[in-house]
């Protein structure tokens, strides 16, 4: 299970035995969902929270912050992805600290 993000206290991580479509896990405390990254003709077009079992979805506060960070940071999450899934490499792990506006 390999960490690729942490912001504000948010964990992003692939589990390593995922699938397709694209997407990454959130956690933040007790609370953790599968977030799937939609993309037409090369560009983020949607992102879809999904619950996980045996967790409360991130709330929406959490959501709107992380819809945030995906936003900014999603060609890093393709470029992770390709590490780990396509290339077999230890995608490398970033704390972003500063709050995105």
């Amino acid at each position: 299970m390999p960490k690729i993000f942490e912001y504000l206290g948010y964990i992003l991580f692939f589990y390593s035995n995922e699938h397709e479509p694209m997407h990454v896990h959130v956690q933040h405390g007790e609370f953790q969902s599968k977030i799937d990254l939609i993309y037409e003709n090369g560009k983020l077009k949607h992102i879809i929270y999904r619950t996980v079992k045996g967790y409360k979805p991130l709330p929406s506060s959490g959501e709107k912050e992380i819809n945030k960070f995906l936003r900014k940071y999603h060609q890093q999450i393709i470029d992770k992805w390709t590490d780990f899934f396509i290339l077999h490499r230890k995608p490398k792990f970033e704390r972003i600290t500063r709050k995105i506006k």
